[in-house]
């Protein structure tokens, strides 16, 4: 995989990625990925590369290394799951971790995933969370609050009026770290939210690296 495109800032390195994108490989996506990498180079999106998400499975299949060269950005893979406290992003996806989980299960246990993926050197992160069923936010009232959190999504460019809010509020209370991403299903909609990194990042391996360094910020590029 070839390294993500970078800003430098005062000397010193930044990365931004728009950690949550579908394509057409899931089953509401209707975004090709390389008109991804067209609409983020033609409009001058100031990111530097994605993660496709897709729904309850990982991609194991597609190779986008020769997309990747030619429009100079970051393409990397990861998931989102279903669990009972509503959906989550997976961050470094290992063969291992794919024998391990059934990535097309609804309700799966959250407290397991967090443990399984922690053990396979993954990070797994609840996305929207102040979204209605689908949140985990909505399902703490009745679950309580699930142990081994340490990231949530903040900000989500798919959010409707006071879902990041709700969110934000809930991080704070629980010292939750926050990432950002569009939540694109659409090209038009990549870019909206998006995480800022120090350093370079190349791959899945040191996205989750990076993750686990907590020093991360949720920006949002919404107009």
């Amino acid at each position: 995989m070839a390294a993500c495109v970078h800003e430098t800032i005062a000397e010193k390195t930044v990365v931004i990625l728009d950690l949550h994108t579908h394509s057409i490989k899931s089953d509401d996506g209707r975004a090709k990925v390389e008109n991804y990498c067209k609409w983020i180079r033609s409009r001058e999106i100031p990111i530097d590369g994605f993660v496709l998400t897709e729904h309850r499975q990982f991609d194991v299949e597609s190779d986008y290394s020769t997309l990747v060269k030619s429009s100079g950005l970051c393409i990397l893979k990861g998931s989102e799951v279903e669990t009972e406290y509503g959906h989550v992003l997976v961050f470094g996806v290992t063969e291992a971790l794919m024998l391990a989980y059934h990535f097309s299960s609804i309700g799966l246990p959250l407290a397991s995933v967090l443990e399984s993926w922690e053990q396979h050197n993954a990070i797994a992160v609840p996305c929207h969370p102040g979204r209605k069923r689908v949140g985990m936010q909505a399902n703490i009232e009745k679950l309580g609050v699930p142990a081994g959190v340490r990231i949530v999504e903040t900000l989500n460019g798919g959010s409707r009026r006071g879902e990041d809010e709700i969110t934000q509020q809930m991080a704070a209370e629980l010292g939750y770290l926050g990432i950002g991403g569009s939540d694109s299903h659409i090209v038009s909609h990549i870019g909206r939210c998006a995480t800022r990194f120090p350093g370079d990042i190349s791959n899945e391996h040191e996205l989750v690296e990076a993750l686990r360094a907590e020093e991360f910020a949720a920006i949002s590029m919404r107009q």
